[in-house]
């Protein structure tokens, strides 16, 4: 291991030392001013992000105005993790939750900012320190948001950036000082962190990859489901884990709802980045544009017919494109990263429901319906972390988010995401 890194992790396990003996309430002014630095600096920021990843600018102000919104929420929370008296009939009988200490989190290139603070606020906040292994074209918001804490107010060594590629994981991980492991990403890479921090006994949470159903049915808002599914599948340039990746749409209202949704799909249109009217731009990378337009090949190799037509532009750039796949097809195994969606056309209520649970992920869902009793169906038989009515997925600093199946375990945000990285320590006897 690099002596750089090396010292990075022993800073952090000092610091941890003192850092878990704050009081919570102390640790929460400390992140009202870093959320504070991030509002008032949003644009600046980012700058950083689209510069880096090609994220409209107004989209990337927008994540870094989320970050501080998230911040303020744990700054304003309860203190769950004060110690719990439990009746019996012993002199000390008391759960107290015990800080872990070095956390790595390993965090990817679509959402820069957002999740990376998401992950290591409340890890903080419940007394741990963090080294942060961000993707490697996103080295400078990973600078960035050790700036903006060591300006609030932060210990040096409560959060790092270790500039690393994916092979120093394993090393990292291994270390004696790391306790644990966050990492957002593909199911390959959570496979093998997951791996190396079982081997290790460590624990680890993993938020994982999706391809979310987005279901529209005969007693919806067609109109605002319309407006809803192309935000919900082209935002970020289609480069989201939550994005709407399959339409499955009542047979009904095929007729009635595509056209809408293709008149709505194809007012993203490509454009600058860095102008604030832009909608959609191009992908982070162009061997990510590779893997897409390859998926997209495969699908009609399998069967699926062109809505519209995938059409590259530029080594990172598309026209987005929209596909009508049946059942069976292996593109429906795999995640689709990028402008491309996905049409299937259901008879019933089951069969919907059954297209929507029909994969390895269960992220998020989005059912759109006005009936009670269809919601309640949905609601209850959906096999995912989140289920939407009525709306996209995004998520909320308020709620827990996670999936289940292959898109991973453990719980970020909420109050929930506070007892991700503590021990829970019983006290008893007289």
């Amino acid at each position: 291991m690099e002596q750089l890194i090396e010292n990075k992790l022993i800073q952090a396990d000092k610091t941890f030392s003192e850092w878990r003996k704050v009081p919570f309430e102390e640790k929460q002014k400390l992140i009202t001013k870093a959320a504070e630095i991030l509002k008032n600096n949003s644009e600046k920021f980012g700058r950083i992000i689209t510069t880096e990843m090609n994220k409209p600018i107004s989209e990337a102000i927008a994540e870094v105005e989320k970050c501080a919104l998230m911040m303020n929420y744990y700054a304003d929370a309860e203190n769950i993790l004060k110690p719990e008296k439990v009746e019996s009939e012993f002199s000390y009988s008391e759960v107290h939750y015990v800080p872990k200490g070095v956390i790595l989190g390993v965090m990817p290139w679509n959402f820069p900012f957002w999740q990376v603070l998401r992950f290591a606020v409340p890890a903080i906040l419940a007394g741990n320190t963090v080294v942060l292994k961000h993707a490697s074209i996103c080295f400078g918001s990973g600078n960035a948001i050790v700036e903006v804490l060591l300006e609030a107010g932060f210990p040096e060594g409560v959060f790092q950036n270790l500039e690393v590629g994916h092979k120093a994981v394993k090393e990292i991980l291994e270390h004696d000082a790391v306790k644990g492991v966050s990492l957002t990403g593909s199911g390959k890479a959570g496979g093998e962190v997951a791996s190396i921090a079982g081997l290790n006994i460590k624990k680890s949470l993993l938020e994982l990859g999706g391809s979310d159903a987005f279901i529209i049915f005969d007693d919806a808002d067609l109109d605002a489901a319309a407006k809803a599914g192309a935000k919900s599948r082209l935002q970020n340039c289609g480069q989201t884990c939550t994005a709407a990746k399959r339409f499955i749409i009542d047979e009904k209202i095929e007729g009635e709802f595509l056209p809408k949704f293709i008149e709505e799909y194809k007012t993203y249109e490509v454009g600058d980045p860095l102008n604030k009217e832009t909608k959609l731009a191009g992908m982070a990378r162009p061997d990510l544009a590779d893997e897409l337009e390859a998926q997209f090949n495969r699908a009609l190799e399998n069967g699926a017919e062109i809505i519209i037509p995938l059409e590259r532009i530029s080594e990172n750039e598309f026209k987005p494109g929209l596909i009508r796949v049946q059942a069976g097809n292996p593109i429906l195994k795999e995640e689709l990263f990028g402008p491309l969606g996905m049409i299937m056309i259901a008879k019933s209520d089951e069969e919907a429901l059954q297209m929507a649970n029909d994969i390895p992920f269960g992220l998020s869902n989005s059912v759109w319906t006005k009936k009670a009793d269809r919601q309640l169906f949905f609601i209850e038989n959906l096999e995912s972390g989140t289920v939407n009515i009525n709306r996209m997925t995004s998520s909320d600093p308020r709620f827990p988010f996670g999936g289940s199946k292959g898109s991973g375990y453990g719980t970020e945000l909420s109050l929930l995401a506070l007892k991700e990285f503590v021990t829970a320590r019983t006290i008893v006897g007289n």
